[in-house]
């Protein structure tokens, strides 16, 4: 036992019960919270944001960071405490370089920011919110600089976005990111072209059709709650974009989005969501509302929910126990569509503008445009107002899109609103991570086989002990290295894809 460890202790409650009061705002803004509250919310957001960082930037909690740190009183410390005042330093470090006020400021200006967002999206108005976000670059910049300077680190092109990705993934840099995107496109973009050849040889016309929102909610409920989302733990509503936030493991809430005529985006919406929700979910009791209380990483989410999505959701043995309940939901728009039809149809890989609608093979794509206009935003190579127009060239570039609204183009993704600059690299990532576990995981059970009799309750356990209970105490490669013993390999997901989309398209 640590006598010093048990000081610090209601001083992290206290930073946990904080972080929950913050997080429910952030839930209630982008669900039910009317269209004019924004601004008394953002104030009121501004001032726990003050309490959060002096809850941990304070006297008192340097003072036994520094001393739990020395070798004596660390050796006395369990393996979840180590984890913890590991993060705690982390984020002592980050918090403790820029001044409360600016940080304050900062949080209010990204829930006004993200308020902005949604109506400029609903609008295609870009100009409407090309000041704030603005403001949000201007503030990540100053905040990633201010990092650097305490941290001695010297400059260098990419070093203020290296900041920003290691707040999502401290494992990723920009040198590991150039050699994963150079793979995929070596490898995918051959593929992707000659699949594009074929874009006419699957149907899917069937999704255009007019889909009742209230029956996509019902057969959406049903979804998530079959996949593993713990309705006692768990609510989920519905916003702009869907999303998924955690107060602590029994507290678990996620998002969707419906649309009249297309039935397929909600579906894997839902599925999507509940990896990460059910993730937070079988978080240990004795780590949920500590620092390390959370999923490993965002790239270690993202991996889970794409796990859900794509691996699970999108194969035939998912759907085949459930498909039925899918067409008595929808008799006149699914009766003549089959199992084998609709599984082409949610596999179709075709390009287009919106990335949480792309098949797999045309997705890390989408991720690539954003890590490079990302990069290039913070290497001061373009400027805010560029991007509507630099994303419109690298779609061209990329996916051979030609020009279409903002909406459906630098519009379309909440994430920027908040300043979450460097996250959209952790769904390639995560993507990779998922492959690889998949093929690992083939080795220890039945994995289709229980896919096709409804079993998903003994993958969510064997995720549940191996990766979700541990939260943060273990690292990407960390985890990775303990489940499949090796550490991050994206060889897997090029043979996961190529396989995939070879067999679909017949291209053998």
């Amino acid at each position: 036992m640590s006598e010093l460890f048990d000081q610090l202790i209601p001083m992290l409650e206290r930073s946990a019960a904080l972080t929950a009061a913050l997080a429910l705002f952030e839930w209630d803004a982008e669900t039910l919270a009317p269209e004019e509250a924004s601004d008394n919310t953002g104030k009121i957001i501004g001032i726990l944001s003050n309490d959060y960082f002096h809850s941990l930037i304070n006297p008192e909690v340097k003072l036994l960071l520094k001393k739990l740190e020395e070798p004596d009183h660390n050796k006395q410390l369990t393996l979840e405490q180590k984890a913890v005042i590991k993060q705690l330093r982390r984020t002592y470090d980050q918090l403790a370089s820029i001044p409360g006020r600016e940080y304050s400021e900062f949080c209010e200006l990204a829930n006004k920011s993200s308020s902005v967002w949604a109506k400029a999206r609903e609008n295609n108005d870009f100009k409407s919110f090309e000041p704030y976000l603005e403001k949000v670059v201007e503030y990540k910049k100053k905040f990633a600089g201010y990092r650097l300077k305490a941290e001695g680190q010297k400059e260098d092109p990419d070093a203020i976005y290296n900041v920003l990705l290691s707040d999502f993934e401290p494992s990723l840099s920009t040198k590991e990111l150039d050699d994963f995107f150079e793979l995929i496109k070596e490898e995918l973009v051959p593929l992707i072209q000659e699949v594009a050849e074929k874009k006419d040889e699957i149907d899917d016309a069937f999704n255009s059709q007019s889909f009742d929102i209230q029956k996509q909610r019902e057969f959406n409920t049903f979804l998530a709650d079959y996949v593993g989302f713990e309705k006692e733990k768990g609510v989920i509503a519905e916003s702009a974009h869907p999303f998924t936030t955690n107060l602590h493991n029994k507290d678990v809430r996620m998002t969707n989005h419906y649309y009249e005529n297309n039935l397929i985006t909600a579906l894997f919406s839902t599925i999507h969501e509940s990896g990460h929700a059910i993730y937070e979910m079988q978080i240990r009791d004795d780590l949920t509302l500590t620092m390390i209380g959370a999923g490993a990483s965002m790239a270690v989410h993202e991996s889970q929910s794409r796990f859900y999505e794509n691996i699970i959701g999108k194969s035939k043995e998912f759907w085949k126990p459930i498909y039925n309940q899918l067409v008595e939901n929808f008799p006149e728009q699914l009766k003549d569509v089959e199992l084998d039809q609709f599984v082409k149809a949610i596999n179709k890989s075709l390009p287009g503008y919106i990335r949480t609608d792309a098949d797999e093979l045309t997705y890390p794509m989408h991720i690539l445009i954003r890590y490079e206009l990302e990069r290039a935003l913070f290497r001061d190579e373009i400027t805010v107002k560029d991007l509507p127009q630099e994303w419109k060239k690298k779609y061209t570039k990329y996916l051979g899109l030609k020009e279409d609204t903002d909406t459906k183009g630098v519009l379309q993704d909440t994430h920027w609103s908040g300043g979450d600059f460097g996250y959209f690299p952790t769904y390639a990532i995560g993507s990779a991570v998922a492959a690889q576990l998949y093929y690992f995981m083939k080795t220890q059970m039945q994995f289709e086989e229980l896919l096709e009799d409804g079993n998903l309750a003994q993958i969510k356990k064997y995720l549940g002990e191996h990766i979700h209970q541990y939260g943060m105490i273990y690292d990407m490669n960390e985890l990775l290295q303990n489940v499949t013993g090796e550490k991050f390999n994206p060889s897997y997901y090029v043979k996961y894809l190529k396989e995939k989309y070879t067999k679909l398209y017949g291209l053998d």
